[in-house]
């Protein structure tokens, strides 16, 4: 069922999280990345690279999160109705986490606003603009721009601070960051 019903706003981090998986074509195959995105500060908190798209790149992708989150409690995970997000491994590992989880209604991607504005984003901004020699390079793409994303560029949603700050003024743990490649992709 769909617990987030469109509102696409918490009070603190780590009370829902959103996840999609999108794909790019390098050298004419494909890899897929799929991110977890914090609705609190609009951050991608998670997100991995992948040849395959499998349930285990979303597990992996959650199980990293979920540890470097500090394994939240209450916590809800929203995606879209793919079988990966639907598989019995994955609703399993959330079940045993103590996760919720909520799927947009079929056919209905605003369901899913935020992961897919992100993807939007990324296409218009990063990945249309580049053209990929490897995958190699891709990840580096990935990498940097949500980097960018994260910890440079400003968001309307969050009164045009960058999700890093958003979310550290949240916390009062502000530091000033250099881009790292702390996302494990």
């Amino acid at each position: 069922r769909n617990l987030v019903q469109q509102n696409f706003t918490t009070e603190r981090p780590n009370q829902i999280w959103v996840s999609d998986i999108t794909y790019f074509k390098v050298n004419n195959y494909p890899l897929y990345l799929c991110v977890i995105i914090d609705l609190f500060s609009r951050k991608v908190i998670g997100y991995k690279v992948s040849k395959n798209q499998s349930t285990h790149l979303v597990t992996s992708t959650f199980k990293h999160t979920f540890e470097e989150r500090g394994t939240p409690n209450g916590l809800i995970f929203h995606s879209d109705r793919g079988g990966q997000y639907i598989s019995g491994a994955f609703t399993k590992l959330l079940r045993n986490s103590g996760v919720q989880q909520s799927f947009s209604a079929s056919g209905r991607p605003c369901d899913n606003a935020v992961a897919e504005t992100f993807f939007a984003t990324f296409k218009k901004e990063e990945a249309y603009r580049r053209e990929y020699t490897s995958e190699r390079h891709f990840r580096q793409s990935v990498d940097g721009y949500i980097c960018f994303y994260n910890e440079v560029r400003p968001h309307a949603t969050l009164k045009y601070k960058t999700p890093q700050a958003f979310e550290a003024a949240y916390t009062n743990d502000y530091i000033e960051k250099t881009c790292s490649n702390s996302g494990g992709g």
